[in-house]
């Protein structure tokens, strides 16, 4: 199994400590395709169907048709293992948008 780029997956990601993110979940991949071609882990970036986004924390996105945020602070690398099933893909403009605000919260630009 080789995630792509930008694709939805269903991760457990359970087991967490304190505030981070639980449960299964839809989770953007992150990582470039080569990066996930080499790697036992990939980068993800949970979803939640908190009805407001707030960016740069929170992006807008589409997942299964229906209306979600993107979690940007609660950014991970997880086992390629957590990965459950594919739900789709995020249209680049959203990609975009979350690479716009990974950059914010993470002082890369």
């Amino acid at each position: 199994m080789t995630p792509r780029r930008g694709e939805v997956w269903w991760a457990a990601l359970d087991p967490t400590i304190g505030s981070e993110i639980a449960k299964t979940r839809p989770c953007v991949v992150m990582t470039r395709d080569l990066v996930n071609q080499h790697r036992r882990t990939v980068v993800v970036v949970p979803l939640s169907s908190s009805p407001k986004a707030w960016p740069p924390m929170l992006i807008a996105v589409n997942c299964e048709g229906r209306p979600a945020v993107a979690v940007v602070d609660q950014i991970r690398a997880i086992a390629k293992e957590r990965l459950q099933s594919r739900i789709g893909v995020l249209a680049e403009s959203e990609m975009e948008a979350l690479g716009d605000a990974l950059q914010q919260i993470l002082e890369l630009i």
